[in-house]
């Protein structure tokens, strides 16, 4: 496969599973949460989307590098660990937004940080570029565990 058309279609995958579930729960968040206690830290909503989506495309391209490396039985690994990532990343917005289950929510973001923590640990292992290309990511889902934790408990 070209390899422009690869990273292109590693970009995208983040950028579709994350379009998805945002589209999906859009109604929870301009109705629900809005209405919900939050701590003085929550940044604005504006800034959601535009920080997602930069996420998401260094995710695709961190992925992408991972896809070029030599096959081997860790790559397998770092490929499965990524997806098992973006499948919690995907539940988390219905179980946040749309069923409003704020513990589980809690609980499944934990366990999302772990899975990012433990990618980057992986990927270290095959392409140094591709793991440090996900610290934002894992910093960012570091604030948004506190938020949904503080949320958790002002409602």
């Amino acid at each position: 496969m070209n390899r422009y058309l690869k990273l292109t279609l590693c970009i995208l995958l983040p950028l579709l599973i994350g379009g998805i579930s945002g589209y999906a729960t859009a109604s929870g968040i301009n109705i629900w949460y809005m209405g919900l206690n939050k701590p003085f830290f929550n940044p604005p909503n504006y800034l959601f989307g535009p920080v997602w989506s930069m996420l998401y495309i260094l995710m695709g391209i961190s992925f992408y590098r991972i896809l070029q490396s030599q096959d081997s039985e860790l790559k397998r690994k770092a490929i499965l660990i990524f997806c098992i990532q973006l499948v919690l990343n995907f539940c988390w917005s219905f179980l946040f937004f749309r069923f409003q289950m704020l513990a589980i929510s809690f609980i499944e973001i934990i366990i999302m940080w772990i899975s990012i923590a433990t990618m980057i640990y992986t990927f270290t292992k095959i392409d140094k570029t591709a793991a440090y290309l996900q610290i934002p990511y894992l910093m960012w889902v570091s604030f948004a565990s506190v938020l949904n934790g503080a949320i958790w408990y002002l409602n």
